[in-house]
């Protein structure tokens, strides 16, 4: 099986319109959560995950468009945010982020969309902290989205410590004997400095995984998010990647 797995989508269709262009053949899409927030197409992103063979988590601002998070525990703008995607989703929208969860597993493949020590809001930035999540989750490999920054965390039990690769990488990533902590990175709203939609290709018959970019017409989305009102900063920081 050939896995499109997308996360952190937030509300954004140029780059998830742009991400099923690009991607190879696939089979079928999991999506780590965070489909809506941010963004000026919350219920159009739902409809397109929707119609495409998947699976899908819950993120964090899922559930704050759905109140099941106090909005005080967001900064400024993503509150403002927030305010604005829960007047906007329709109950069909409502109705389907309702019945995702946080984190399940698929086989050998544990899912979260934050971390599997805390599904909805840790951030996996480090080694530090990824060494501590492998003891969250039985499994050989944990998808993870919440952070917007794609990244490899292999465990070397023998020494016991945790590395990190990061992309780009030459070739697609052979998943072996090592347990792994993955993140694709973010399709909405990537923050690792490059702008382009970030999303991987996991091939579970050859046991690869592959990082991949692609640029989409990002001013399409500010001028959505202008007419909205959405806030100034969140326009400006997609052309920055940060």
């Amino acid at each position: 099986m050939r896995y499109l797995v997308l996360s952190d989508i937030h509300a954004n269709l140029a780059a998830l319109e742009a991400v099923l262009e690009d991607a190879p053949d696939f089979d079928e899409v999991w999506c780590l959560g965070d489909l809506v927030g941010y963004g000026p197409k919350p219920n159009e992103c739902i409809e397109r995950v929707r119609g495409l063979p998947h699976t899908s988590l819950a993120g964090n601002h899922d559930w704050a468009a759905l109140g099941k998070l106090d909005l005080s525990s967001f900064n400024t703008i993503a509150r403002t945010a927030n305010e604005w995607t829960q007047r906007q989703l329709t109950s069909s929208s409502r109705g389907y982020l309702n019945g995702l969860s946080p984190s399940l597993q698929q086989g050998d493949f544990a899912m979260a969309h934050a971390s599997p020590r805390e599904p909805i809001w840790e951030y996996i930035m480090d080694t530090h902290t990824a060494r501590e999540n492998f003891e969250h989750f039985q499994t050989p490999y944990c998808l993870v989205g919440h952070t917007h920054v794609p990244v490899l965390f292999e465990l070397d039990e023998d020494r016991g410590r945790c590395e990190a690769l990061l992309p780009p990488l030459p070739e697609p990533v052979n998943l072996g004997s090592r347990r792994a902590i993955i993140n694709p990175g973010s399709v909405g709203q990537p923050r690792d400095g490059d702008p382009r939609a970030s999303y991987a290709l996991l091939d579970t018959d050859e046991m690869t995984w592959s990082f991949h970019r692609v640029a989409y017409p990002i001013e399409v989305t500010q001028e959505r998010m202008e007419a909205a009102g959405l806030p100034r900063r969140l326009i400006d920081r997609l052309e920055m990647g940060r």
